[in-house]
């Protein structure tokens, strides 16, 4: 796992709708492979698409996936006071960007997410959790007319550029989700495969999935392995099943999730592949979350899907933790599917 270049992918502003700049580096480093001409394409919504030739034709079409958004928070409205009211892009808890610093549109604009002293608040409002109307977005102007010269009704607001190694071995960063997967996706296509395989650097997942059925309509994968990052309950007061998956336990092969019934002989596979080549490896263990191969399985006449994810602590929050060992773990499942799903009868 190349670590400064998945710092950089998640320093990357990109939210759903908004992926342009993390486009941009993925079509740069692409370039610099000289693939033939016709290899790299970018579909009406946004898609990255990459044919890759291996040494071999493929048998089947392999299509690996990552999406290039990240959550995030957009603003809706410019009060009086020049504040700013704004409500969640993807999947946000309120009560975790309390008092966090962000950047406001384009240029960047420093800010911070405010709420209503607690001792302001009713005794009935203090039971209850935060919720992103009750909050707001201070950029240190004075009034509406000032804030308006910076910032519009739909800027996005991004979580502070932090990622950064801590502890023995973890990475704490925004945008881990799925960042991940599109670092693994490069490491691939700059290697040597053994086959043929096509990949998709997909839009708008964190919104409804909207950009990996587009981008699945087009390849019309036979096989699709999704690369993400997971829930890791693996926290204080969670016990058996919550934890979902643990930080420290390998690469998390999916067999079910809330929006999909996982491919049983891909599932197999993949697991026999970690227990022959000894890579860690671990299942969820609650029905919980979702990803793109929700859209994927459903394009065409159908796709059998496959899901490898990190396990990821604070999933969606300004930062996010995984263990770099995971990482590779991940990393090598990916590079040992490639040939196994072409040369093994699944």
């Amino acid at each position: 796992m190349n670590l400064n270049e998945l710092k950089t992918l998640c320093g990357l502003c990109g939210t759903s709708g908004r992926e342009h700049e993390v486009r941009a580096y993925i079509l740069d480093e692409l370039q610099k492979l000289n693939l033939p001409a016709d290899a790299v394409s970018v579909d009406g919504l946004g898609n990255i698409l990459v044919h890759k030739t291996g040494a071999k034709p493929a048998k089947k079409c392999v299509m690996f996936s990552a999406h290039m958004d990240e959550v995030a928070l957009m603003v809706t409205y410019l009060n009086s006071d020049g504040s700013l009211c704004f409500d969640a892009v993807g999947g946000v808890n309120a009560g975790a960007v309390i008092g966090r610093q962000v950047q406001v549109g384009e240029n960047r604009i420093p800010g911070v997410i405010g709420c209503k002293p607690v001792h302001l608040l009713s005794a009935d409002a203090r039971k209850k959790p935060a919720d992103m109307q009750s909050l707001f977005c201070d950029i240190g102007t004075r009034s509406k007319e000032e804030t308006a010269k910076l910032v519009q009704p739909g800027d996005i607001i991004y979580f502070l550029e932090n990622a950064q190694e801590f502890g023995d071995g973890s990475l704490m960063s925004k945008a881990i989700d799925d960042r991940f997967g599109c670092a693994v996706l490069l490491d691939l296509i700059r290697s040597d495969l053994p086959y043929d395989t096509d990949f998709a650097f997909v839009v708008q997942e964190e919104v409804g999935l909207r950009g990996a059925g587009v981008a699945a309509a087009h390849l019309m994968p036979e096989i699709a392995v999704v690369f993400e990052a997971t829930t890791a309950a693996d926290l204080p007061g969670s016990e058996g099943a919550d934890r979902v998956c643990a930080l420290g336990g390998g690469a998390v092969i999916s067999f079910i999730d809330g929006r999909t019934v996982y491919d049983k002989a891909l599932y197999d596979l993949a697991v026999q592949l970690c227990e022959s080549q000894g890579i860690a490896w671990q299942t969820k263990t609650k029905i919980a979350g979702g990803n793109d191969a929700g859209a994927i399985q459903n394009a065409g006449t159908g796709v059998r899907v496959l899901a490898v994810s990190v396990p990821c602590r604070y999933l969606h929050a300004p930062a996010s933790v995984i263990r770099i060992s995971d990482a590779e773990q991940c990393e090598k499942l990916a590079a040992a599917l490639i040939p196994a799903l072409q040369e093994q009868n699944v």
